[in-house]
């Protein structure tokens, strides 16, 4: 275990992928090798991305009453989920939900909106939104999430200030027909490669839990490298009451942790980002999710509730990491450079200004110290977790007439 994990550590502080073999070998090691692998995959996220975690803000600018069939999806077709459904948004609502994000210490804020994929006047109207999320917060980074981009859309969205697109992969190619009928996982590939093709950095990731086996874990993190997504967002599935998925319970903590060290091992150089099911599956071992996961978001998601925004700071800050300002560029340098067509020798990017173990001087520098006050975490560490029978729908902040969590 040993010589696995020493050469896993020393391929992924070079920058290079380990096999298919081995990214398997890591979902299958014991409970007992849990903190080695934890160790082995936080050599890696230190080597690219130091002690800093980015945060991310979710504005749901549209809520429910999608067409697709998504089977986990308590936005679903036919979802007695009990959700917030609401129509858009206008843009200075958006603007204001935004600015509750970026006051928590989001460098990014996602726009997301149900539904297959946008109309053009949909594009014109999250286009507008964006715009307005600028001009309140130019610095702020703006990742818009609506499904399906047919031509020409990406650029429309770029053009309006737009940074980054996403769009998950979330299972195997193999298994996608099992959680959905109504597009194809192809659907979803040439999505990601419109988005990139116009200039916006791809954003794609992956849902665990919903029965699927090693195999197709490491196919779709293999996949998600070979589209050069930037970012991948870890997404363990919530398993909402009126959605087909419901009683898929099967996820422990131990588990949720050895995914999220087979994805840093894959994806070394890339932020790797905790995202929905994190408080329900990961529980009191949150915090050393960090050690592997450079990125998460803040607060609540779409339509469930996440812990506080303020117990997630406290967290960050208790577990020796620093919360990322808008001034650092997250992705290491020759990432950035890639992404941007920078020279390699103008300064673009972390690598440009690395410390030691490649951490960027702004680390300490030019991040925001987290902020305070606990939050409680559920926790018994050997079994799936089973919380209520019942996940927390979200009833505040964007569509609602309460504060945000952030």
């Amino acid at each position: 275990m040993d010589d696995l994990l020493n050469a896993l550590a020393d391929k992924g502080v070079r920058g290079e992928t380990p096999t298919r073999d081995e990214a398997l070998a890591v979902l299958r090691t014991s409970d007992d090798d849990l903190l080695d692998v934890v160790a082995a995959a936080g050599k890696v996220r230190r080597r690219w991305f130091g002690r800093r975690v980015k945060l991310n803000y979710l504005v749901n600018l549209k809520s429910g009453l999608c067409p697709e069939d998504c089977s986990y999806c308590s936005q679903r077709l036919g979802s007695r989920t009990g959700i917030l459904k609401y129509s858009w948004l206008q843009p200075d609502e958006a603007a204001e939900a935004a600015a509750a994000g970026v006051r928590g210490g989001a460098k990014r804020v996602c726009v997301v909106a149900s539904g297959r994929g946008p109309s053009d006047r949909d594009v014109s109207r999250v286009s507008e939104t964006i715009e307005a999320i600028k001009e309140r917060n130019a610095q702020v980074e703006v990742c818009a999430c609506l499904g399906l981009l047919a031509d020409g859309q990406a650029e429309r969205l770029r053009r309006a200030g737009a940074d980054a697109y996403n769009h998950n992969l979330n299972t195997s190619e193999a298994t996608y027909g099992d959680i959905c009928t109504t597009h194809t996982y192809e659907d979803r590939v040439s999505t990601v490669e419109r988005a990139r093709g116009a200039g916006l950095s791809p954003c794609s990731g992956l849902i665990a839990g919903m029965g699927e086996s090693d195999e197709d874990l490491v196919d779709v993190v293999f996949s998600l490298r070979d589209l050069d997504a930037d970012s991948v967002p870890v997404n363990f599935l919530l398993p909402f009451e009126g959605t087909p998925l419901a009683d898929e319970w099967n996820m422990t903590p131990q588990r949720a942790l050895r995914i999220l060290a087979m994805v840093r091992f894959v994806c070394p150089d890339v932020e790797v980002r905790l995202a929905a099911g994190r408080e329900v599956h990961l529980r009191s071992l949150q915090p050393l999710a960090l050690y592997l996961a450079n990125s998460l978001f803040l607060g609540d998601y779409l339509t469930s509730e996440g812990q506080a925004g303020k117990a997630d700071l406290e967290m960050i800050r208790d577990a020796g990491f620093v919360v990322e300002d808008a001034a650092t560029t997250t992705l290491p340098g020759h990432r950035h450079r890639h992404r941007h067509g920078q020279r390699a020798d103008d300064g673009g990017g972390p690598d440009g200004a690395d410390g030691p173990d490649g951490v960027h001087e702004a680390d300490g520098a030019g991040a925001v110290s987290a902020g305070s006050r606990a939050g409680g975490a559920d926790a018994v560490a050997d079994r799936p977790a089973r919380p209520h029978e019942r996940v927390a729908v979200r009833r505040r902040g964007a569509g609602t007439e309460l504060p945000p969590n952030a």
